[in-house]
């Protein structure tokens, strides 16, 4: 099963306009009980261009800096999710849900 703040290898083309293309490590926002029912997951791509944009959380993952761009969360199939790579740190994800907070209210 699929679990919120994993990360997993995802195929994000074809994209269109300014959206995060190629595939990428994104990390998985959605909630477990969404995980376990619906056929797609929301999903937030992590990039090392470093950016001090609001929506971004920082983080280090696999030994690389970098952030993981809530400005650009989406749902994907779950067949773009080509490889688990891990999971974030408990305070990254903390950090995550704050900001995800702080964006929708």
């Amino acid at each position: 099963m699929v679990s919120q703040f994993e990360v997993y290898l995802v195929s994000l083309d074809p994209t269109q306009g300014s959206e995060i293309n190629k595939t990428r490590p994104a990390l998985v926002i959605s909630p477990n009980e969404m995980n376990q029912t619906l056929r797609t997951v929301l999903i937030a791509p992590m990039t090392t261009t470093l950016r001090n944009f609001p929506s971004r959380v920082k983080t280090t993952f696999q030994g690389k800096k970098g952030d993981i761009a809530l400005d650009q969360m989406r749902a994907v199939d779950r067949s773009r999710l080509l490889k688990k790579l891990g999971a974030i740190h408990h305070t990254t994800a903390g950090k995550t849900l704050a900001v995800l907070q702080e964006m929708f209210s």
